[in-house]
């Protein structure tokens, strides 16, 4: 294998504490509603940040897969979205200090790219590793927004059901290195938010901030959540004067109301303990839900800008 270092470039006078947090939100296969680029950006813009490091995004990744995009003005070219692959060092509204991973996921070298993140992860002492992600459910807009965890220790998850029994689904880097970092015995994690399956294609900014609740939650930090709950809000608002329109919708969101109840209703018998909605859906439907879901995408390749 190549050396992965020269895959990527700290950047000068570097300063990041010890037993740090480093929070993992690349573009990939699956992000439904844009909610993990939602949950990202919204960090990036309402938190003070810089670049600590870069990776070689030629190396990386597959231009004509991706072609990034040039502004043509007139009669000459005037900017370049350049792809940028980095980690950066944000502050949080306490003054604590974490580290997000961000951009297009790498097309090519991924075990390369793995162990040049786990040099930096090193060089800068970060204790724990988490992941985003979005996925869809068979579930209605009007309840609860749900998140499911995953981990290399099962302390890390300790309060979440398992999410599935087993099964097979197509990898991606940020799950790879969520592995990769279990097998070294690092700890690392994800969250996955549940996302209505009818709202692929709109903007659901209240599952970005479930999301972004959860990780606040686990890594102990202020995470920027209230804009994002307070534009839930209004997109819940419009989605339920769009549902009252039409009787098909609204006898779909009636129906999963009602399955979701029910399974609610189950499980509190179960567990009278467990908090409402925390082990919705079962691990069966969720699989099933996702082994459907993943099924449609095969062939479609990277839906990522």
């Amino acid at each position: 294998m190549l050396d992965p270092e020269e895959l990527y470039e700290i950047a000068d006078g570097v300063e990041v504490p010890p037993e740090t947090v480093m929070i993992e939100a690349l573009d990939g296969f699956i992000d439904i509603a844009g909610v993990t680029k939602a949950a990202r950006d919204h960090m990036l813009a309402t938190m003070p940040n810089t670049v600590v490091a870069t990776f070689d995004a030629d190396q990386l990744i597959d231009y004509r897969a991706r072609r990034p995009l040039l502004m043509f003005d007139r009669d000459h070219w005037v900017s370049y979205a350049e792809p940028q692959l980095a980690i950066h060092r944000i502050t949080d509204a306490t003054g604590k200090v974490f580290l997000l991973l961000s951009g297009p996921e790498p097309d090519v070298q991924w075990e390369r790219f793995i162990v040049a993140v786990r040099s930096v992860l090193d060089r800068f002492g970060v204790k724990l590793t988490i992941g985003l992600q979005a996925i869809p459910m068979a579930v209605p807009h009007t309840r609860p927004i749900g998140v499911t965890a995953h981990g290399t220790r099962a302390e890390l998850v300790s309060g979440y059901e398992p999410w599935v029994d087993q099964v097979q689904v197509p990898s991606s880097a940020g799950h790879l290195l969520e592995y990769r970092l279990g097998q070294a015995g690092q700890d690392a994690m994800g969250f996955a938010v549940h996302v209505p399956q009818y709202l692929a294609q709109a903007e659901f900014p209240g599952a970005a901030a479930a999301l972004l609740a959860a990780v606040g939650e686990s890594a102990q930090l202020d995470l920027p959540v209230v804009e994002l709950i307070e534009a839930g809000d209004r997109v819940r608002d419009e989605i339920d004067s769009q549902v009252a329109k039409s009787e098909e919708i609204s006898a779909v969101v009636e129906g999963l109301e009602r399955q979701y109840d029910e399974i609610a209703a189950a499980r509190a018998r179960e567990n009278p303990l467990a908090p409402e909605g925390s082990s919705l859906p079962t691990g069966e439907e969720l699989g099933a839900e996702l082994e459907r879901f993943l099924a449609e995408q095969t062939g479609h390749g990277d839906s990522s800008s």
